[in-house]
């Protein structure tokens, strides 16, 4: 690993005063550029930016007295100047890759800093995982900060997964060069119920001086959230309306606004903004997850700021919550998120402020990107064999494994059905009356079954159930060892047999996502870091991504992302109703439910 560290304001200062005061010549000079300042909210025309040891020295009309022989030129021409864009929390694995493709992916857009939360590779791989991305993090031309992870399981006692995290590891993980806070606490209920596990790791992370993320999975504003707020998470991004980007903002925290793949939760809450009038110091923009088709084809934060602007927010206070918000949130203010003396060297050239075409990234005072084409080295960890090798189902499945017994004698059953909501997290609670045929409950119209497959442990676990809402018709399966956030193996289909040739095929490449229709396999991506991840580039990963959308909607599927939707089919913190291996969890009360009801 590259441990070498970016060079610290201290560790550079004189140099910097030196280039500012014009006794020694920049490294890099930005000139004729029009200086997109969100400390003040202003675009000052007629600017140039000097960068000295990879951090800006000065900015000023004119940079010809610090500009020597050897000084590097780039031409502004007239274009707007504006910091490099920060993506305050986010799933590296949701995009199917390793951080360093990741970035190779992500910096053309304008990302320079990501804040980003390991707890997909915890849940599989543990400490040891959330240490390999880490490593890799700090190896990139451009800010990867890491929080620990917080809920590995999410919900104790209504999952079981590869590894635990406890208080000791996030006591230690505060330690790491590259750890900047605490990951979304989860376990909202437990934080409410003053759970000691869950204090302690808020405790661990506060005594070491750094932020606590939230994550408060619940419409219930009242006792139960201010008891959240007061166990010390700062930040939420569950909110899905302008109520609850003002009640975190009220409260003291900073509402994360997200757009991603599948989550579309700008437009409901930036009202809080650009209606109500909120300061906006306290709203933040932020993906959260987006797959590899998202950033290969549409953008990353570039995307965000796009959509924030054309939901009605001024263009600079839209940048404010991609830059300096972000950076003061996590206590980087003098760090990144702003083009002003001493800050890294993350600068961005854009010929307009609104459909923001990114023209050239600068990240540490580098040329990483231009026209969209990434310039940067990004350098890979060494993965070891025991990050590949992590499907493990204990016995070849077949169709019996997917049968779902009826009650006796009965012809039709009522089951509890988990209701897929198009671009938004959480789902229905559904109830259905399906017909029963030889003795098994079947699926029916939009009702196809769903099977959560252990595959940590070889126990040859595999709970049954029914979702309602993909579309899907014939006989298919679909099949991702991508299952938020126990990342057990999520089968979605109308078929058992297709089932289990889409779970078996994944056990025999290691993991990823495979759809299958009538025994043929009609796309296949293969994941095999964790079951999670592809070091491949970004460009071969989103092709076979863009194979498998195809695939899903050849078997019916019509929804936006709903890879995304089936990713989420585990995750036991978002209501209402979701898949573990230990069954069907009501989350609304966080209790096991039985999947058929009795008759009446």
């Amino acid at each position: 690993m590259n441990t070498k560290p970016f060079p610290s304001w201290p560790d550079v200062a004189p140099r910097l005063i030196a280039v500012a005061a014009g006794r020694s010549p920049a490294d890099t000079v930005i000139k004729g550029g029009i200086w997109v300042n969100v400390q003040t909210r202003e675009c000052l025309p007629g600017y140039d930016i000097a960068i000295a040891e990879g951090r800006i020295a000065c900015v000023v009309p004119d940079a010809s007295y610090c500009t020597g022989p050897d000084t590097e030129i780039i031409e502004a021409k007239g274009r707007y100047m504006l910091p490099g864009l920060c993506d305050a929390h986010m799933h590296v694995e949701s995009g199917m890759l390793t951080p360093a493709e990741f970035a190779r992916a992500v910096i053309p857009h304008g990302t320079t800093s990501m804040f980003t939360d390991p707890h997909e590779i915890a849940n599989v791989l543990g400490l040891d995982g959330v240490r390999m991305m880490h490593d890799e993090a700090l190896m990139q031309a451009v800010n990867i900060f890491t929080q620990m992870p917080s809920c590995a399981p999410s919900a104790p006692g209504l999952e079981t997964t590869g590894y635990e995290i406890t208080p000791e590891d996030v006591a230690e993980a505060m330690t790491w060069p590259g750890i900047i806070g605490l990951g979304e606490m989860m376990n909202f209920p437990g934080v409410t119920n003053a759970d000691p596990k869950m204090l302690a790791e808020i405790a661990a992370t506060q005594r070491a001086g750094k932020t606590v993320g939230g994550h408060y999975a619940s419409p219930d504003l009242g006792p139960a959230f201010a008891a959240y707020v007061a166990g010390g998470p700062a930040d939420d991004h569950e909110g899905t309306s302008e109520a609850d980007a003002m009640t975190r903002a009220r409260l003291g925290m900073r509402s994360m606004m997200r757009l991603g793949s599948a989550w579309y939760d700008v437009e409901s809450q930036i009202t809080a903004v650009t209606e109500k009038g909120l300061d906006p110091r306290n709203f933040i923009l932020c993906t959260d997850d987006c797959h590899s088709g998202t950033l290969v084809h549409e953008g990353h934060m570039n995307r965000v700021v796009r959509h924030a602007i054309a939901c009605g927010c001024d263009p600079l206070v839209a940048l404010q919550m991609a830059t300096i918000n972000t950076a003061t949130h996590f206590g980087l203010e003098r760090e990144i998120g702003s083009i002003a003396p001493g800050r890294r060297a993350d600068v961005i050239l854009s010929s307009d402020l609104v459909t923001l075409p990114i023209e050239l990234v600068i990240a540490r005072g580098q040329v990483v990107a231009k026209d969209g084409q990434c310039l940067a080295d990004c350098p890979h960890y060494d993965w070891p064999d025991g990050a590949r090798n992590t499907v493990h189902l204990g016995h070849e499945l077949s169709a019996r494994d997917f049968e779902i017994a009826a009650p006796a004698g009965a012809n039709t059953a009522r089951a509890n059905v988990i209701g897929v909501v198009e671009n938004q997290a959480p789902t229905r609670a559904l109830k259905a009356d399906l017909p029963v045929r030889d003795g098994l409950v079947e699926g029916e119209g939009a009702v196809c079954q769903i099977a959560l497959v252990e595959r940590h442990r070889a126990t040859g676990g595999v709970v049954n159930a029914f979702v309602s809402g993909f579309g899907y018709q014939g006989r298919m399966a679909m099949a991702s060892t991508v299952a938020h956030d126990s990342h057990h193996m999520i089968v979605v289909g109308t078929d058992r047999e297709q089932m289990a040739l889409a779970a078996n095929r994944l056990a025999e490449v290691g993991g990823g996502i495979t759809i299958w229709r009538d025994g043929q396999e009609l796309a296949l991506v293969e994941l095999p870091i964790a079951g999670l991840m592809s070091d491949s580039p970004a460009q071969e990963v989103s092709a076979r991504a863009m194979q498998m959308v195809e695939a899903m909607q050849a078997c019916g599927c019509t929804l936006n992302n709903a890879y995304m939707q089936h990713s989420l089919l585990a995750l036991v913190v978002i209501p209402e109703l979701r898949l573990s291996d230990l069954g069907l969890v009501d989350v609304r009360s966080f209790e096991l439910i039985p999947l058929l009801e009795p008759a009446s």
